[in-house]
């Protein structure tokens, strides 16, 4: 076995026998090398004892291998052209980042990219251990119409200016450092000054689908303490952006309630929603573009008012058509529309670039 696999550790870059102080002293990862087929050969290392690799939607689990007797244990997993990845490992019940890969998200996660895939600039590296910054101004709302209380932050970027509402904010806050990255984009003019709030979701099932009661609750309640807030803000601006679910609700609110939200920039929505679809055994397999395609067909709308920044993630194949007809009907009903695909499957890490630029777009 040793002769087999040393040397296909060392296209990696590696030296040592695996499993020795000098092996682990040069062990990176995870590292591609180009595979027959386009795609990549990527090696993933952990030491210690057994695990598996847990990628975000994009594989089912990857379990390692183990190099003879010693505490290496790795996996050479075949990944496509373009992609942005996140993954942990899995060992008994507990999770952890990748300790040989400086890329983090948050404390157990870690973020893989092929060398194909696109610059994210204005997003630091962080890694797993590190803290990311979060604005200083929260809001304590306590709401009637969604229940219970949550905390929102608010920051100015730039100085403050149209109100950009991030939905799932605390993903954006402590798994991704989205506030660096804006304030990064305002910096150098690739972004105008603009108002963040970061919305965290109690139940997103509840919350982000089809149903007025998260949108008359921004309306009546939120804005008004974003207002109140001392922040800088201009509330009749407002661009909501929104991943998975929360582009759904996004989009959602831009067809029921116009007067509100006519700027959006969702990545991924999840256009295979209809009230029946959750429970079932597979939800894609429902009606093409699901209940907002039905809306947009049964009602067409005027949709002139609205800016509309679309982008999914090019490997994820089943959420194509859905959203693919829901960027075609929308266009025809008269919005302005921006479509786009990210290197990723169902995953923030691969989101996060098309996320400040269709911001900045929706913005303009």
């Amino acid at each position: 076995m040793r002769a087999e696999v040393a040397p296909a550790f060392a296209e990696f870059g590696l030296s040592g026998e695996p499993g020795t102080d000098a092996f682990w002293a040069t062990a990176r990862g995870p590292a591609s090398v180009p595979a027959d087929d386009g795609g990549w050969d990527t090696l993933f290392l952990w030491r210690g004892s057994a695990a598996s690799i847990d990628f975000e939607s994009w594989s089912k689990p990857v379990p390692l291998r183990r190099f003879g007797d010693t505490d290496c244990w790795y996996a050479r997993v075949r990944m496509p052209a373009r992609l942005r990845v996140t993954y942990q490992f899995r060992a008994g019940d507990d999770a952890y980042a990748d300790p040989f890969n400086p890329v983090g998200a948050g404390g157990d996660r870690s973020i893989a990219a092929t060398p194909d895939a696109p610059d994210q600039p204005h997003w630091p590296v962080v890694g797993a251990d590190d803290v990311l910054p979060v604005p200083r101004t929260r809001i304590r709302w306590a709401s009637e119409r969604l229940g219970g209380r949550r905390t929102v932050r608010v920051h100015a970027a730039g100085g403050g200016g149209p109100v950009v509402l991030l939905l799932d904010g605390d993903d954006w806050l402590y798994l991704h450092p989205a506030m660096t990255a804006f304030d990064a984009a305002v910096a150098d003019g690739t972004m105008p000054p603009a108002t963040l709030v970061f919305l965290p979701a109690k139940d997103r099932e509840a919350e982000f689908v089809c149903r007025p009661e998260l949108w008359e609750a921004v309306r009546h309640e939120l804005l008004p303490l974003v207002a109140e807030s001392g922040v800088p803000a201009d509330l009749d601006r407002l661009v909501v952006a929104g991943q998975s679910l929360g582009g759904l609700s996004a989009m959602y609110a831009a067809l029921e309630f116009p007067d509100l939200v006519s700027r959006i920039a969702v990545q991924s929505s999840s256009f295979w929603w209809t009230p029946e679809a959750m429970g079932g055994t597979d939800p894609l397999g429902g009606p093409v573009g699901g209940a907002v395609a039905a809306r947009l067909r049964e009602r067409n709308p005027d949709l002139s008012g609205l800016r509309v920044a679309f982008d999914v993630g090019e490997h994820e194949a089943r959420m194509l058509p859905h959203c693919e007809l829901v960027e075609t009907l929308t266009e025809q009903a008269g919005a302005t529309v921006r479509v786009s695909r990210s290197a990723s499957d169902h995953d923030r890490a691969g989101w996060r670039q098309a996320l400040l630029r269709d911001v900045a777009w929706a913005l303009a």
